[in-house]
């Protein structure tokens, strides 16, 4: 198989001078830095060599300490369990970089962010226009950028609205958001159609961009992070909070102890529970099956007690800390939490026994929304729908985190490439959970639940996590700084990979499809930035502004 250490040597061999600097910084991540010439050529050596995965790019502004701006392009050898890092270094008074997206038409919306952000221009993309910024967004003010403060507020320029495509010839338009049927976020698909058939669509999202990198690394400190990072995800913020520490962890060296390895598990699986029967309830009740969305959300409900029982809160659990979990689990709520996992395991058998004789069902959901494998892996998707399109990826076997490697459970993988075979995936995986659960706590180590962490974590250090979050797989990279903070944290959610599908499982389709066909995905397009509190003795509610928040 191969090794971190035979991949630098193929490159050096190849490319020799080219590059810079070689090494493996933490146990099997490989960070190779390249000269700005030789981008394209390793790219695509690479590509056509081992064929690794693309999963994201960041840009770090350096200027103060270099004048550059170094852009990492992060890869996974997923059978090889590594990830690679490529780096290139550009003068920050020429900020160009040659577009990797015609090789992989999976980094478009990668690289389009980093023009956005940092102001890195990727020379021959195929779609330059803005992709995250606001429309009123004003030209040339970069926010990731080391001289731009968390709280400015830039003037509004409502001319920089971006342009949609043109219709082709001898289509109508028809809009669907932005305010997005059941979903409760903004997302504007544009479709094309001729007659009901669509032959072509635009989309429009980040219409709740909240700047949270940008705090990350600039205000909030290591801790403070992870409580922040929980709430990337309204559904699922356990996965980017254990996401988020172990990156820092790895980068600092921070040995975790096991029982707090397991426990993260235990919450990790419940989080996939309860996501993936609200899921389903969402996805049904698009087509009009309320009966079983009442029955999914009905045997979800317990696991959100659970979930209150250990943690306190139903969501956002506020667990994770850099080292390890603030909140054991105690061994005398066991036989309880087993109890109630098997009654949830016993009623999501009956409904998937349901699911699978529902003729209705199969109709509305089989050779619909289809993905071929060979789009799925082009344009770098993850989670149930990379898996329903029989590409064989999950964090928790290609790069093990929290217990994972000691826990036995089948990756769910379906052939059917349509909307029936990624929901075949995420039933699966509800009951793959359930056994998981209960090895973690038949299983479960004594011990303590805090790690040793040094009072001063070094700066400069760099490394990568990925956990497989009920969407897909989530990732962040995190380069370690001064002041007790990150200098660099980048987060990639699993929707951001499987978005930029939905032009092509759309096209062919019917317009009564396409709810159901985005609902597939499993989107979560942003969370909210306000917050509501209830005053529990009068029942008042006051919905806060980001304003009131920071003053109070």
């Amino acid at each position: 198989m191969l090794t971190a250490r035979e991949i630098t040597e193929t490159l050096k061999t190849k490319f020799d001078k080219q590059i810079i600097k070689a090494e493996e910084k933490v146990s099997n991540q490989l960070f190779v830095r390249v000269a700005p010439d030789a981008l394209i050529p390793v790219i695509c050596f690479l590509n056509k060599t081992f064929s690794p995965r693309f999963l994201v790019n960041a840009a770090t502004d350096v200027v103060q300490q270099s004048g550059k701006y170094v852009v990492s392009y992060m890869f996974s050898f997923d059978r090889e369990k590594i990830f690679l890092c490529i780096q290139v270094a550009i003068d920050a008074a020429k900020p160009d970089i040659d577009s990797i997206t015609p090789i992989i038409a999976g980094a478009n919306w990668s690289e389009r962010e980093t023009r956005d952000l940092v102001g890195i221009n990727p020379r021959n993309h195929p779609d330059p226009r803005r992709l995250v910024l606001a429309d009123d967004w004003p030209e040339g003010v970069y926010p990731l950028r080391k001289d731009f403060p968390y709280n400015y507020k830039p003037p509004s320029e409502p001319q920089n609205k971006v342009p949609l495509k043109k219709p082709p010839e001898g289509t109508r338009v028809i809009p669907i958001g932005p305010f997005y049927p059941v979903l409760e976020e903004p997302a504007y698909f544009k479709l094309f159609v001729d007659g009901e058939t669509i032959v072509d669509c635009d989309y429009r999202g980040f219409y709740s961009h909240r700047g949270i990198e940008k705090i990350g690394d600039s205000k909030l400190t290591y801790n403070q992070i992870c409580f922040m990072a929980e709430r990337i995800c309204g559904i699922c913020g356990f996965i980017h909070s254990t996401c988020y520490c172990e990156a820092v962890e790895r980068a600092a060296g921070i040995e975790v102890p096991l029982r707090a390895h397991y426990i993260r598990t235990i919450m990790l699986e419940l989080e996939r529970i309860h996501s993936h029967l609200l899921w389903l309830g969402i996805a049904v009740h698009i087509i009009g099956f309320d009966t079983l969305l009442m029955q999914s959300w009905r045997i979800r409900e317990p696991v959100m007690w659970l979930c209150e029982k250990i943690s306190g809160n139903r969501k956002t659990y506020g667990m994770n800390l850099i080292g390890g979990v603030r909140r054991d689990i105690p061994s005398g709520i066991y036989d309880e939490i087993i109890r109630v996992i098997e009654k949830i395991e016993r009623e999501t058998t009956e409904v998937i026994d349901a699911v699978m004789g529902d003729t209705s069902l199969h109709v509305r959901l089989k050779n619909v929304g289809i993905l071929t494998e060979e789009v799925a892996r082009d344009i770098c998707t993850v989670g149930p729908t990379a898996r329903g399109s029989n590409i064989h990826i999950d964090s928790r076997v290609d790069h093990p985190y929290a217990a994972y490697d000691l826990v036995d459970f089948e990756v769910a993988v379906e052939t059917g490439c349509d909307i029936w075979a990624r929901t075949l995936v995420r039933l699966r995986e509800t009951i793959e959970a359930i056994k998981i659960i209960k090895q973690c706590l038949l299983e479960m180590p004594d011990g303590p639940i805090m790690g040793e962490v040094m009072e001063e974590i070094p700066s400069g250090r760099e490394a990568i996590c990925c956990v497989e979050a009920p969407r897909g797989e989530a990732i962040h990279y995190v380069q370690t700084g001064e002041d007790n903070r990150p200098y660099r944290w980048k987060v990639r959610a699993p929707t951001y990979a499987n978005l930029q599908c939905a032009p092509y499982i759309i096209k062919g389709g019917q317009i009564a499809d396409v709810p159901i066909i985005i609902g597939s995905l499993d989107p979560c397009y942003s969370c909210t930035e306000r917050m509501a509190v209830v005053d529990v003795r009068t029942g008042v509610e006051k919905i806060y502004t980001k304003e009131e928040i920071i003053k109070r």
